[in-house]
């Protein structure tokens, strides 16, 4: 990792989430162990890969729920992807216009500007595909110069659910040209490829002590988590908030921008293909990989304890 971007005990880190919270669950997850991770300076959080509207009232509504309204939402570019999704329930008649905090129109501006106008470098957490981040590195490339980028993207040796046969991961495959546009920036990049975060959920007495916790963020996450599982177009099992999280890949991300513990680290070249893979080219870009997990247990212990308030 970068030691300019870690955190002393009297500084915290600077971080942009872009997200496309609102599909998958995970990263609403991945939102609320951010906001439970003292490390860190939450600056902005942006909804990316359309439905943007929804997505920001989401997040609008989240950060209301977690009492975190000094951080400022943006609204992300539509990426001609309409609609709602599986968590509209929960954040249905909630008006975008009555958030207590700031509401940026512009979700790429609001970007360049948070790290442009930032006295120390700022970390950019993405989780989703990256139409906003290849946007704001066209509008202004210096902000390379200014932050690192973290990201859950990809698929190395092995696939969704640990499959041996590599996957084309879908928030590659979703906009290859951004994702392009992003890797070969002349930034730090580190990511979490379907190696490390495919594998990642809670169940038994852990998964328990987040869907019992009493705290307001834990509620707000299993809230969303049971909306999710109702309104999921493929999801079989409707109860599988009862016992069991969904895989939790974007939390991986997280923990790599406090540094990647339990987490082994490699440097590659990455070649984006045409159809969405990330292969192994010593001719790509360099970049720091999260391969495997030294362990995976105690992340999940660690993930756990931050989101109910206990914070090792």
């Amino acid at each position: 990792m970068h030691p300019e971007f870690e955190a002393s005990p009297a500084q915290k880190i600077p971080v942009i989430l872009d997200t496309d919270i609102g599909d998958d669950i995970d990263d609403t997850w991945a939102l609320g162990f951010l906001l439970l991770c003292p490390e860190f300076d939450v600056r902005l959080v942006v909804g990316d890969q359309g439905k943007n509207i929804y997505r920001a009232r989401l997040l609008a509504k989240f950060l209301e729920a977690a009492g975190r309204t000094d951080i400022p939402i943006a609204v992300g570019l539509d990426a001609n992807v309409q609609g709602e999704g599986p968590q509209a329930e929960w954040a249905q008649g909630f008006n975008l216009n009555t958030y207590r905090g700031r509401v940026y129109p512009d979700g790429v501006r609001a970007i360049v500007d948070v790290i442009m106008g930032s006295d120390e470098p700022v970390t950019v957490i993405a989780i989703g595909p990256l139409p906003n981040v290849a946007a704001a590195l066209e509008l202004e490339p210096r902000i390379a110069q200014k932050a690192r980028f973290i990201g859950m993207h990809g698929s190395l040796r092995r696939g969704y659910g640990g499959s041996l046969g590599v996957s084309a991961e879908y928030n590659v495959k979703a906009d290859v040209r951004s994702c392009r546009r992003v890797f070969d920036a002349p930034w730090p990049i580190t990511i979490t490829p379907l190696d490390t975060c495919g594998i990642i959920d809670l169940g038994g007495k852990l998964y328990g002590r987040v869907r019992d916790a009493k705290g307001p963020i834990p509620r707000a996450i299993i809230e969303n988590y049971r909306t999710w599982c109702r309104h999921h177009p493929t999801l079989l099992t409707r109860d599988m908030a009862l016992d069991r999280s969904s895989i939790l890949f974007d939390t991986v991300a997280v923990l790599l921008a406090l540094g990647g513990r339990w987490l082994k680290v490699e440097e590659l070249g990455i070649r984006v293909t045409d159809d969405g893979f990330t292969a192994i080219d010593n001719q790509g870009p360099r970049l720091q990989l999260a391969t495997e997990w030294t362990d995976i247990d105690a992340f999940r212990h660690f993930l756990v304890d931050r989101l109910t308030g206990r914070i090792p």
